[in-house]
């Protein structure tokens, strides 16, 4: 295994390493920048590999825009559990009098918030969410599985490089019965340990939590503890005692099914489970793993991202 010693277990040296190898590129605000041409073929390379391993799974491929319509993050419950994570798209809808005086605002430093206003649109918070209204209805024996590769969106601005805004998941939705979900949620959990074993990365699985909002969102966060409902991967990047979490298998019950009318093949309601890998965290695991330049990485590493 390689080491680059210019980068220690810290969010901030990592984050100007990145920089000064040119695999980031900042744009001004807190969990943005632009990714360069090595760190995009890091990542389409991963994705590559994460095909490759489903390639029999018989999941439909879907796409959406990074937007979904404010109905359906209020249908989801989101702003009941997230609120401080939502991302509203707020638009001009003025005349030429508040246009100027919008204008007038700009120029002079003003706050100009309240010349918008709140329209049909929300930033994507989950990959998944655009998928559950598709599965309305009877769904076959077997149920179905659909998978996206997203961006998403969500409001925590910070300069720690794995904390991101807005960053990309590759996504896999699974619906039928609670067996057939929880089953599959745990295929994939092995599945992806054996991913980052075979790119030598020092991951491991634990339970997690989501991030819940308030008093309530800590008793939402023990009982999805308790119950087993979601578990991530972890990988040190920027902490050897807080590894970050590069992704997530989460099992919903009937949290998705019963808003928008899933049922199985026998008419019961259905479950639905996800997996969400994270796609710029794990570039960022595999360049404070093996170093920052790709071309130095073990043999052995490389073999399974350039074939």
């Amino acid at each position: 295994m390689t080491t680059d010693h210019n980068t220690n277990f810290d969010p901030y040296e990592f984050y100007a390493a990145l920089v000064a190898h040119k695999l980031i590129i900042p744009v001004g605000v807190p969990g943005a920048f632009g990714r360069s041409a090595i760190f995009e073929d890091i990542l389409e390379r991963f994705n590559a590999l994460v095909s490759a391993h489903s390639a029999d799974d018989d999941a439909q491929m879907m796409t959406f825009p990074p937007v979904i319509s404010r109905q359906l993050l209020e249908k989801t419950g989101y702003l009941d559990s997230f609120p401080h994570l939502c991302g509203t798209v707020f638009s001009f809808n003025g005349d030429e009098r508040q246009a100027r005086e919008l204008s007038r605002r700009v120029g002079e430093k003003e706050d100009w918030s309240n010349t918008q206003s709140m329209g049909e649109l929300v930033l994507n918070p989950a990959a998944c969410y655009p998928v559950y209204p598709t599965f309305t209805g009877i769904l076959p024996v077997k149920g179905r599985t659909v998978t996206m590769l997203h961006w998403v969106f969500r409001n925590e601005p910070s300069n720690e490089p794995t904390r991101m805004q807005s960053f990309r998941v590759r996504e896999f939705v699974r619906a039928g019965t609670e067996a057939q979900v929880s089953s599959w949620r745990d295929m994939w959990l092995e599945r992806s340990l054996g991913i980052f074993a075979k790119l030598g990365l020092p991951a491991h699985s634990d339970i997690a939590t989501d991030p819940f909002f308030g008093r309530a969102g800590k008793l939402m966060a023990d009982s999805q503890r308790k119950n087993e409902l979601k578990f991530e991967i972890n990988v040190p990047v920027i902490s050897k005692t807080a590894p970050t979490a590069c992704c997530s298998f989460n099992c919903h019950q009937d949290h998705f099914s019963t808003p928008f009318g899933i049922k199985t093949h026998n008419g019961d309601v259905a479950s639905t489970a996800c997996v969400g890998l994270g796609l710029e965290r794990i570039v960022m695991a595999l360049l404070k793993t093996h170093g920052l330049d790709p071309t130095g990485w073990p043999a052995t590493v490389r073999k399974h991202l350039w074939p």
